[in-house]
């Protein structure tokens, strides 16, 4: 019987996770030089739902903790708010002063600002490390998105913590609707297809949709009328 039939009865979270954990056992295979071909090993579509929060102070912890290549990596992440795919496959050619072209999901390419500081630390990597083609390699073979996560879970267990990619994304989505970020401009910056997707993250604070609004709307700026 066919695997996927074997677990059709259960929860669909369940069924995903169960899926994504063979999808990278898959990944691992054909790294390691295993040919083959899955059938019916495609995501499902589950209920979306905001991960867990991860507060700006403790990722500047984990910063604080990292050693240098550590340290860019978890800066793409939550300084671009990059899927863990787009960091893995990111190409130094792709890498310009100011901006990154980012390949996202269906090859669709987007522009991402980058911040001088981010800028002296991918120079600072580039120079010390000097990989071939893509940003994060080792003896020239491009870091798996699996090697990627064990570094960030490794770096975040330093200061007792568990956080994943998405968490990051979460987090840049986050902060740039709560400091009054368009939202979309958020959608583009995370590289959405669709608005909808975007309206997932922002639960902003009362407090700061009220100051939203005291700011913009034009019967606020008046003072009390009658």
């Amino acid at each position: 019987m066919p695997y996927r039939i074997h677990i059709a009865r259960q929860h669909p979270r369940t069924i995903a996770k169960k899926l994504s954990a063979l999808r990278s056992f898959f990944e691992w295979l054909r790294e390691a030089g295993y040919r083959f071909r899955t059938k019916g090993a495609d995501s499902i579509q589950t209920p979306k739902s905001l991960p867990k929060p991860v507060s700006n102070q403790q990722i500047q912890a984990a910063l604080e903790a990292s050693s240098s290549e550590d340290r860019l990596i978890l800066w793409m992440l939550y300084g671009l708010g990059l899927r863990i795919a787009e960091l893995a496959n990111l190409e130094i050619v792709d890498i310009t002063p100011g901006w990154i072209r980012v390949t996202g999901k269906g090859d669709k390419s987007r522009m991402v600002p980058v911040l001088p500081t981010l800028q002296r630390l991918i120079e600072a990597h580039l120079n010390t490390h000097q990989p071939k083609r893509f940003l994060f390699e080792k003896r020239q073979t491009r870091l798996s998105e699996n090697q990627l996560r064990y570094r960030l879970s490794r770096l975040f267990k330093k200061v007792g913590l568990t956080v994943t990619p998405h968490q990051l994304r979460h987090a840049f989505a986050t902060e740039l609707l709560n400091g009054g970020a368009r939202i979309s401009d958020v959608s583009e910056l995370l590289g959405h297809a669709q608005l909808g997707t975007t309206e997932i993250y922002p639960k902003l604070a009362g407090s700061t949709k009220l100051q939203h609004y005291l700011s913009s709307h034009p019967l606020c700026k008046g003072g009390d009328e009658s």
